[in-house]
């Protein structure tokens, strides 16, 4: 399925029990609330597809994964319930991933910021390239990375979390986020890391699925209340992203 417009890209494939799906937008892969929603609902829908055993989650072009939300619908932003919304977005994200029954690989190939990072937390297992350095803005811009920081903690500890979050100027490199645990392996090129994804991806899709789901239950324990949790915190990004501070941030 492709979906493509202002609002970015969607494109799914599946070949071999391995469903593909890249996601793309010309402000370095970031998310607007639409394209929030479009990979959302795909991933409900594969969750289901019997001819699906393996989810690849990947990105359009070379440089970034994802640069988290989009300025400029933050920028439109005009009202509690508009910014509780488009946050929910990436709550309803986060948890489509948690709750879907199929394994997510993601193929990380260049920087993450924000929300970027939070999709990277949610994917099963990560691989990246030397290139995907990751980054929490939030604070420079005066919220915070409240939704994502469930997904974030879970993979990193409250520690790295904590250095992250507070450190929303500075880059960690792809190493930094190896040994932390939110990458399960890093390797030095492009090339290398699709041919990983792409050994590793059919290697699992030769696995029971059923074992599989099972195990990605285990994998998630405890996350149930994650439903009401992140909406929790969509209210209080959507109400910080209203004041003066990141209004004056977002345009600078």
């Amino acid at each position: 399925m492709l979906a493509s417009d202002k609002n970015g890209t969607l494109l799914t494939s599946i070949e071999n029990k391995i469903a593909t799906v890249q996601f793309g937008h010309p402000a370095s892969n970031s998310f607007p609330r639409i394209l929030l929603d479009r990979l959302t609902n795909e991933l409900t829908y594969l969750s289901s597809n019997e001819d699906v055993s393996i989810i690849v989650l990947k990105s359009e072009g070379t440089s970034t994964f994802c640069a988290g939300a989009s300025f400029d619908e933050l920028l439109a932003v005009s009202t509690l319930e508009e910014g509780t919304r488009f946050f929910s977005g990436f709550a309803n994200l986060i948890n489509a991933m948690r709750s879907c029954k199929k394994i997510i690989i993601g193929r990380i190939q260049g920087k993450a910021v924000g929300g970027g990072v939070g999709i990277i937390a949610a994917c099963d297992y990560a691989l990246a390239n030397l290139e995907s350095s990751i980054k929490l803005s939030e604070l420079a811009i005066g919220i915070g990375p409240f939704v994502i920081e469930p997904a974030v903690s879970r993979k990193i500890g409250k520690t790295a979390m904590s250095e992250m979050t507070l450190a929303a100027h500075e880059w960690k490199t792809a190493t930094w986020a190896l040994q932390k645990g939110l990458y399960s392996k890093v390797l030095e090129t492009k090339e290398e890391l699709d041919l990983e994804v792409d050994v590793f991806s059919k290697k699992l899709a030769g696995y029971n699925p059923e074992a599989l789901s099972e195990t990605k239950k285990i994998f998630w324990e405890g996350t149930a209340h994650w439903d009401k949790l992140l909406k929790e915190r969509a209210a209080i990004s959507g109400r910080l992203v209203l004041s003066d501070f990141t209004k004056n941030a977002l345009i600078q």
